[in-house]
């Protein structure tokens, strides 16, 4: 199956805490969105990877993904590998997306910034010929995306680009709440974090207002870009 858009993110929720609304449009205009996780998130305070892996498959459907694999790296401890870049190109091989959007380049959680290097070369390896994947018994062919873009996360960053969301933001929160053991649920008994109170909630409005005001979008979501951005048509730039 080929793929228009892989989101990968080195946690599962970072995807849909960043960019699932991009995703919800995407997919709206017909496009084929997958999603990688790169760890099972086992280090978070509340939840267990196991009920992160209920919650991902949840959040998986209400964004309509098509695919979404995990590859069990080690929450935390991952590195910069052969073995891990490895195992990110051949997912990357297998679904051959034009576009990848990954973490953010640096960010208050140190995981973050350590996926989005390791994503972003693992991206540009896997258009390199000469190193070698097998996925199900066969030798891979190259692969390389048109782009790699980075969602911003919690740092505020400035963004190169703005999507807007506005259609979709109710549907975004629906997809992070899937992550009932990790967000706001006035139910839960678990230890309280930074992203576990109502506040949190009401920062991720504010965000996503904030990006989308200077465009005029009620709400939106923000893309860094290491290479430089052509543009074929003038008249449709915000």
């Amino acid at each position: 199956m080929k793929l228009d858009i892989l989101a990968i993110g080195v946690h599962p929720d970072d995807v849909e805490l960043a960019c699932s609304g991009t995703l919800l449009n995407q997919i709206s205009l017909g496009q084929k969105v997958g999603i990688l996780d790169l760890t099972r998130g086992e280090l978070g305070t509340r939840g267990t990877a196991e009920t992160r892996d209920v919650e991902a498959a949840a959040a998986k459907e209400v964004i309509g993904a098509l695919v979404r694999e995990n590859l069990g790296m080690a929450d935390g401890f991952f590195e910069h590998s052969q073995a891990n870049l490895k195992a990110i190109i051949r997912v990357l091989r297998r679904y051959q997306p034009e576009v990848v959007l990954a973490n953010a380049l640096t960010d208050r959680h140190p995981d973050h910034g350590r996926a989005g290097k390791l994503i972003a070369d693992a991206c540009f390896l896997s258009g390199l010929m000469k190193i070698e994947t097998i996925d199900e018994g066969k030798v891979q062919e190259k692969w390389r995306p048109n782009q790699v873009f980075h969602y911003i996360q919690d740092y505020h960053l400035k963004p190169d680009f703005v999507v807007d969301i506005t259609e979709y933001m109710e549907k975004k929160m629906e997809c992070i709440l899937c992550y009932k053991t990790q967000f706001y649920d006035p139910n839960s008994t678990d230890p309280e974090t930074p992203i576990s109170g109502k506040g949190f909630i009401e920062f991720l409005y504010g965000r996503a207002r904030a990006f989308g005001r200077p465009m005029g979008f009620e709400f939106g979501e923000g893309f860094q870009s290491v290479r430089l951005l052509g543009v074929k048509d003038l008249n449709h730039i915000f």
